[in-house]
């Protein structure tokens, strides 16, 4: 099968041909259509995981895909041959992933089936970003009239945010450029500040003086979590899914600072096709590009400026 494996921890991923996997006891072998991209994905490539995952090489790489059941090994009692399902594929130490033709997965891991109202592509941009989102959201506890800030809105796990937290009635400041503001609002963000037009502390105390509830930080480094933080009022609560928040120096000033360490699971993931179903979340595509373009899409994401999900096509 064709694949887009690393030969090493900091290699350069390329196209490789490798023995289709067999799935065992309690596993689901998916004949794949199309895998979602993450800034995950070149960061175990560059070797985040090796000082704590053994890992096997030729390493494909890739978590979210969205294919159709192939085969099953014992036991397997939850999906069905030729079921449409989306999920997380990734299994380092088997150096297994989904930018692949065909993949593995425990049939009790975090998979599921595909929401009904998407095609394979849409379904493929889902699973990491939206749980992370959804997981995000309820972690720093938004909700009804509270406020919230989130930092790093155009990507894929901001504009999720951005929706399931408008959705629990919450009020959203969003962070975006003058030219995706309009995409901000119609997700849902009540105002947009713009980092290239100024402060963005004084331009959040500029639309809403009273300080934040809450602050979602998708992107950025220490020092920035830390400025943004000081727009939180007592109690408030910052998350951050890139590990930017310092949660002891947080709890001397009287905040909750969190450091997001979550995964897709099924149960996430059937929530999720509930909403996306509903029209309850949408999803939006910057960039479908064939398997075999993956090195040069991977280096787009490393660049950093996502304005949505980039999506591989394997068939």
């Amino acid at each position: 099968m064709r694949a887009i494996a690393v030969s090493e921890y900091g290699a350069t991923p390329a196209l490789t041909y490798l023995p289709r996997p067999e799935p065992g006891p309690g596993e689901i072998l998916v004949k794949l259509v199309a895998a979602g991209l993450n800034p995950l994905d070149w960061r175990i490539a560059d070797g985040m995981l090796k000082d704590t995952a053994d890992a096997a090489f030729p390493l494909v790489l890739g978590a979210d895909g969205a294919g159709v059941v192939e085969d099953a090994g014992e036991g397997v009692t939850r999906l069905r041959h030729g079921e449409q399902v989306y999920g997380v594929f990734t299994d380092v130490e088997r150096g297994r992933g989904s930018y692949a033709e065909y993949a593995v997965v425990r049939e009790d891991g975090p998979v599921a089936r595909m929401p009904a109202s998407m095609v394979y592509s849409e379904a493929a941009a889902v699973p990491t970003a939206c749980a992370a989102a959804l997981d995000v959201v309820e972690r720093a506890g938004i909700g009804e009239g509270r406020t919230v800030l989130v930092a790093g809105a155009t990507g894929g796990v901001g504009q999720a945010a951005v929706q399931l937290a408008a959705r629990t009635g919450a009020k959203v400041i969003a962070t975006a450029r003058a030219d995706t503001a309009g995409t901000m609002r119609r997700l849902g963000a009540a105002h947009t500040v713009d980092h290239t037009a100024g402060d963005i502390n004084d331009q959040v105390l500029a639309v809403h003086s009273a300080g934040l509830d809450a602050l979602v930080v998708l992107a950025g480094d220490t020092a920035r979590t830390a400025e943004l933080a000081r727009l939180l009022r007592p109690g408030g609560t910052c998350v951050s899914t890139v590990w930017t928040a310092d949660p002891d120096t947080m709890a001397a000033h009287g905040l909750h600072g969190v450091n997001y360490d979550g995964g897709p699971t099924a149960a996430a993931l059937d929530r999720l096709a509930g909403l996306l179903d509903a029209g309850d979340l949408r999803v939006h595509l910057e960039r479908e590009a064939p398997l075999e373009a993956a090195p040069d899409a991977l280096a787009r994401n490393r660049a950093g400026g996502a304005r949505g999900k980039t999506v591989l096509r394997v068939l």
